[in-house]
């Protein structure tokens, strides 16, 4: 089953993250600083011959201890496939009870933390993990996952990749002119409000009111993608509370960029040819992007 553990070598590295960090409901570290040495355990359709279980075995009581509440990636080998490269790795972890992970993105990377591969696995197939325990496991990295042809065959690891936390990012001309209490504001709705969904952009309303005859509407623009995005012509229209349209234009941005899993504020404003309800209803109200 595993034909190069006869070799008794591991090449890979150890990467270590805090449980609640891709857990739901994991709870936070305690503050004991004690160690927890993790247990093998092998998943109940594997069947693993005795010689093999002892090298695995050999291999886990030589990786470091955890500290409490903790997961952690090992690897164990790296081999090229036809179609790709498998890795594989122990899947540890330190909570005082059994624990199952979801969907994860992982990271394949060079020792100083260049990316050599990146694919979302479905860690429910490593089945529930006992408590303190380590779990071997395969990993298919597909060619198209691949960011290189050149893999070493050690000095690699494997690793979660962890999704910074969704943060207010603001346009310079914003930063230097509002007050700070403002932004301290809009940082904290924008804490409350959360992160996106992976890879959508939308839209969350702020004010809306009517200036001179026009319409101005200031909105939080999300983005939960991991990479920036750049508008450049937004066509958009208003409805009020009665779901009439107020206003619809089209807004030309020059690449305004909204950061990966950042959230920027911007002001639209309607100018009154395009205004098409003169008093409406804006005690509730939402903007759409206009489609096609």
């Amino acid at each position: 089953m595993f034909p190069f553990l006869k070799k008794k070598k591991k090449s890979g590295g150890d990467t270590t993250v805090e449980a609640q960090d891709i857990i739901n409901g994991a709870g936070e570290a305690s503050g004991e600083e004690k160690e927890v040495h993790t247990e093998l355990s092998l998943h109940p359709s594997w069947n693993v011959p005795a010689e093999e279980q002892y090298v695995l075995r050999f291999f886990n009581n030589e990786l470091p201890p955890l500290k409490p509440n903790q997961v952690s990636l090992s690897g164990i080998s790296l081999t090229k496939e036809i179609d790709g490269v498998m890795v594989t790795a122990f899947v540890r972890h330190s909570l005082p009870h059994s624990i199952q992970i979801g969907r994860v993105p992982l990271l394949l990377l060079r020792e100083d933390g260049t990316i050599l591969a990146r694919k979302e696995f479905d860690l429910r197939e490593l089945g529930e993990l006992p408590p303190k325990t380590s779990r071997p496991w395969r990993f298919l990295f597909g060619r198209e996952t691949l960011r290189t042809e050149e893999i070493p065959a050690e000095g690699w690891k494997l690793a979660f990749e962890l999704k910074p936390k969704h943060r207010l990012d603001l346009d310079p001309t914003w930063e230097e002119v509002l007050p700070e209490a403002e932004k301290e504001t809009l940082r904290r709705i924008v804490d409350e409000l959360g992160a996106p969904k992976e890879n959508e952009v939308n839209f969350f309303g702020l004010q809306a009111a009517m200036n001179d005859g026009g319409l101005r509407v200031t909105v939080l623009i999300r983005n939960g993608s991991h990479k920036t995005v750049c508008l450049e012509q937004l066509p958009l229209e208003v409805e009020d509370a009665a779901g009439d349209v107020v206003a619809r234009g089209s807004f030309k941005l020059d690449r305004l960029e909204i950061k990966a899993n950042t959230t920027k504020p911007w002001t639209f404003i309607f100018p009154p040819a395009v205004v098409q309800k003169d008093d409406p209803d804006l005690s509730s109200w939402k903007l759409n992007v206009i489609r096609g």
